[in-house]
């Protein structure tokens, strides 16, 4: 029994020596490298991931320069049609006051239609020249409105709060 005990041990412990190299081999040789690769995808995964963050940032940057610029835009362009609009309904209300002027002194028996023309002048109903000071405080409102719209984009290409819009009335 002796011979069968010695041969049943060496296959034993060959069996043994087969087992654990089979499972260094698997360790080293299936298991470790695997691990790696799911490290590596992980990594990849997570760059792509801040990547796309990145993108998502820069695209949403890009879309509120844009809006910011499309509203400086407009603003700016109703800063300017409000200069507009104040301008001719100046000079309307200067017109209608020159032609009260005339309508009085044509309406003095003593007065001729051309001495009256030549005392009280009739200004152009749109596009006149108006009084340097008037002219001036049209223009300080419309470049102190352009100067908001300005501060307004600034402000809304940072990505702060936007600021309230001005009231028309007050242009």
């Amino acid at each position: 029994m002796l011979k069968h005990s010695n041969a049943i041990l060496k296959l034993a412990l060959a069996l043994a020596v087969l087992l654990a190299g089979g499972g260094i081999g698997f360790y080293y040789g299936i298991f470790l490298p695997s691990q790696e690769i799911r490290r590596q995808t992980q990594a990849m995964a997570e760059k792509k991931a801040a990547a796309d963050a990145q993108g998502k940032a820069l695209a949403d940057r890009a879309k509120r320069m844009q809006a910011a610029q499309t509203e400086y835009e407009d603003c700016v362009n109703f800063a300017e049609l409000s200069y507009k609009q104040r301008w001719t309904q100046s000079c309307q209300s200067l017109h209608d006051a020159d032609q009260a002027a005339f309508q009085d002194c044509s309406d003095n028996l003593f007065s001729t239609q051309a001495g009256c023309l030549a005392k009280h002048p009739i200004r152009p109903e749109r596009d006149c020249a108006l009084p340097g000071q008037m002219a001036q405080e049209l223009t300080d409102a419309r470049d102190k409105r352009k100067a908001e719209c300005l501060a307004r984009m600034r402000t809304e290409q940072e990505g702060g709060p936007p600021l309230p819009p001005n009231d028309p009335a007050g242009v």
